[in-house]
């Protein structure tokens, strides 16, 4: 699966106008399924106990130009015009932002970062010019020089980024359960009656779950149709894709033309709640009750962080024409008209007197009740999908343990698959589905989770603004006030219920927190470990050519995090068996701050020790939404990119006895994709010549050598004799075959440790170790040549 040519030639941003209009009739599925369901459960969240509706219209109002005024300066004002242009080279989320920023202050939490990733083409580092440097420079600095502020910036991404993860929990189980609420107002006494018995009959066998006290339909209605959605996940969005956008614009023309319609039959003027005075009466009529409720108005904006984190599938432009002209109007006109019809209808006998289907004429309530099924599953898809995209970002940073990840697409990116994370999130949504049984909860658990990540997204931004834009710190101060003041007025409305559904998200967001913050606290000592005890090019030297032992044929593959010097590693292996392989390489496949690193920059090359040695290093270089590649294209690219770095190899750097150990000469190489014009790699079972005029002529082995390996070599430069011997001993030990050496290291706090750092790393990042995957499956390494080496790390 080549995916690097896609990402690489993303068709993402050319400007014609057909291709942007199809950008944006595409992110309609996948941008905004959550978003657009939102009337399904505002009204009824913000009336459900707080405030009551009154004769006077005066609540009902008042609700209407807050949500009108919530989504003009959120999602309108904040994400569209503003947020949007903070892209990472086209990409989106909180972990674009902080990536930014690592590349503007060093703040980064990578402990193998080097200069050369700087010279990358996404990198992107502008220079501060000379009338920035006032605040800017200072400001930086400031960063760099406390090391206290950079894990609070940390701290600040990975707390967003786990209210994501309590939204993807979350934002299915409400939007679900909103969307089958209908159930019981749409059918008649007799088939409600039929359809719970049924229920009953299937379910009485479960110990564990008390349905006698659940809502009658809504809950077992949900909870299935929460297992099928992800039950399919393995499948793909792209499989069922082409339905998303239809769907979503079907709703929103349903819900925009139910609205236009109450508007018309019940109250023409119901326009005139637009105006901002209305929200005044409101809270002056309400006070703390009305302030309460704001916490159900703060689900109208469920969502818009999506424009955002899904930017990198999509364009700027495209998202902004989607949601200007199509969205936004949509959704006024749904609010305006359930305000409408309730603003005539002040007493109605059933539960549901404030909720969306109410407002629904009798006579198209069946199909409306299955176009929303239909869009609550969109949205909660796009939802489920993103939770996935932002684990894989936090492993590619270092901040989550090694997951499988299963890449459901070959044409785009993005669309991946997480088994553990998807079995998890099906059960955690079936929990509080359950366990609330009704939207108040949910609501209240769903907009805590909603406004923290909009809060962080605030934060970040206002350092990106002076940081990254070079701006003025006046314009970095007004748009903190602004939109914080707002957000922090949602988020104290949220955060006071805590007893009514809004801990969920904070005891989520919290086990999670604690997951990544130690597993990057175990990484990075055990990083600064292998730093430490790392090995001498001194002890390399004394070894000799043969190392001091039996050079065998082969490549022996060495995995190890460091970028620079020996690891401790190979002195253990070397000191415990008699023999090694002909050809070694010191592997490090790392992650840098940007999105996507060209195939043309994946390699970094170098020799270690005297050229005679054969020891190599090479450094494998992907961005956090990168795609790694599989295990035969990777180690071809690998050979490949060794073989070119010795044809281009300048003969004066090739200084046999020059200590290297703190200036490694590094190359980069492309993939073999990228490199046309360099040495190619060519396996078959059948002898044949290599072309060009710098040939490296094949040895022939017994016939129990099956597979041929030779290298194609382009026509000019020449090669001199002793790149050819070098290249003929680097086609042998592929021929050979290859062998992947890996630590096993067991990390242990050493002696005089304090009691939190002991429990941190013996008991917490052991336990995460033991239970994740390891870096032979993330590399897609054959278990056949595997070889692990035991080590004790005492950090």
């Amino acid at each position: 699966m080549d995916l690097e040519g896609v990402i690489s030639d993303s068709p993402l941003k050319r400007n014609s106008w057909k291709t942007l209009l199809t950008l944006a009739y595409q992110s309609l599925g996948v941008v905004y399924g959550d978003l657009s369901t939102s009337p399904l459960y505002v009204y009824k969240s913000t009336f459900a106990e707080d405030i009551q509706h009154s004769e006077t219209n005066e609540e009902i109002y008042g609700v209407l130009s807050f949500v009108f005024w919530t989504l003009t300066l959120i999602p309108l004002v904040k994400y569209v015009f503003i947020v949007l242009r903070a892209d990472d080279n086209g990409e989106g989320g909180t972990f674009a932002l902080y990536s930014l920023l690592c590349r503007h202050a060093r703040v980064s939490s990578l402990p193998n970062c080097q200069l050369a990733d700087e010279e990358l083409s996404e990198y992107n580092k502008d220079v501060i010019s000379s009338n920035d440097r006032i605040f800017g420079s200072s400001l930086k600095s400031t960063l760099e020089k406390y090391r206290v502020l950079q894990k609070v910036l940390l701290l600040l991404s990975l707390i967003g980024t786990c209210m994501v993860i309590g939204d993807g929990v979350l934002t299915p189980a409400l939007s679900v359960f909103s969307a089958v609420s209908g159930l019981e107002l749409s059918m008649s006494k007799e088939q409600h009656h039929y359809f719970y018995g049924c229920s009953m009959f299937c379910l009485k066998h479960l110990k564990t779950i008390s349905f006698a006290s659940l809502s009658d339909v809504e809950v077992p209605a949900a909870c299935a149709i929460l297992v099928f959605l992800f039950a399919i996940q393995h499948y793909g969005t792209h499989r069922v894709g082409f339905l998303f956008a239809p769907i979503v614009i079907t709703w929103l023309l349903c819900i925009s033309a139910i609205g236009v319609y109450n508007i018309i039959h019940w109250n023409p003027h119901v326009y005139q709640a637009l105006s901002p005075y209305y929200m005044y009466k409101f809270l002056k009529k309400t006070q703390k009750g009305g302030w309460m409720s704001l916490g159900g108005i703060l689900l109208c904006i469920t969502g818009s962080e999506a424009m955002f984190a899904d930017l990198g599938h999509f364009s700027q432009l495209s998202i902004q024409i989607a949601f200007t002209f199509v969205v936004y109007p949509s959704l006024i006109l749904a609010y305006m008209g359930q305000a409408a019809y309730l603003s005539k209808h002040h007493t109605l006998e059933s539960d549901y007197r404030i909720g969306f289907y109410v407002s629904v004429p009798e006579k198209i309530r069946w199909p409306v009740l299955g176009i929303a099924i239909l869009a609550a599953v969109v949205g909660s898809q796009a939802i489920i999908t993103g939770t996935f995209s932002i684990i894989k970002q936090c492993s590619a940073l270092g901040c989550f343990p090694r997951v499988k990840i299963i890449h459901t697409s070959s044409k785009v990116h993005g669309q991946i698959y997480i088994p553990e994370i998807n079995w998890t999130l099906m059960l955690l949504c079936l929990a509080v589905t359950v366990g609330f049984r009704d939207t108040k909860h949910l609501g209240n658990a769903s907009g805590l989770a909603v406004i923290t990540v909009m809060l962080v997204t605030t934060c970040l931004m206002s350092l990106v603004i002076v940081l990254c834009w070079h701006k003025s710190v006046f314009l970095a101060i007004c748009f903190i006030f602004f939109f914080g003041s707002i957000e922090a007025l949602y988020f104290s409305a949220s955060l006071i219920k805590f007893r009514e559904g809004a801990w969920v998200p904070i005891a989520l967001s919290f086990i999670f927190l604690i997951v990544m913050y130690v597993w990057h606290y175990g990484t990075v000592k055990k990083y600064e470990f292998d730093v430490q005890n790392k090995v001498s090019i001194n002890w390399l030297l004394s070894l000799g050519p043969n190392l001091g032992i039996v050079r065998v044929r082969g490549i022996g593959l060495i995995h190890t995090e460091l970028v620079s010097g020996i690891p401790a590693i190979f002195s253990h292996f070397v000191t415990n068996l008699p023999a090694f392989h002909q050809v070694v390489v010191f592997l490090c496949v790392k992650s840098v701050p940007v999105p996507h690193v060209r195939p043309e920059e994946r390699f970094l090359v170098g020799r270690v020790g005297p050229k005679e040695y054969r020891l190599y290093r090479c450094i494998a270089r992907y961005g956090y939404r990168d795609v790694h590649r599989d295990g035969l294209e990777f180690e071809q690219d690998l050979v490949c990119s060794i073989a070119e770095f010795i044809r281009s190899e300048k003969p004066e750097c090739n200084v046999g006895t020059v200590d290297m150990e703190h200036d490694e000469i590094m190359t980069v190489v492309g993939t073999t994709s990228s490199n046309l014009d360099g040495i190619r790699l060519c396996e078959d079972e059948e002898l044949s010549e290599m072309v060009g005029s710098s040939e490296v002529k094949e040895v022939k082995y017994p016939e129990k050598v099956k597979k041929r390996v030779r290298f194609v070599v382009p026509e000019s430069p020449l090669i001199d004799l002793n790149a050819q011997e070098e290249l003929q001993e680097l086609m042998d030990a592929r021929e050979a075959g290859m062998s992947f050496i890996l630590g096993h290291c067991y990390v242990k706090a050493k002696r005089g440790s304090s009691l939190m750092k002991r429990l941190v790393i013996n008991l917490g990042y052991d336990f995460l170790r033991r239970n994740s995957r390891g870096p032979s499956y993330a590399m897609s390494i054959p278990h056949a040549s595997t070889l692990e080496v035991g080590m004790i790390y005492h950090v």
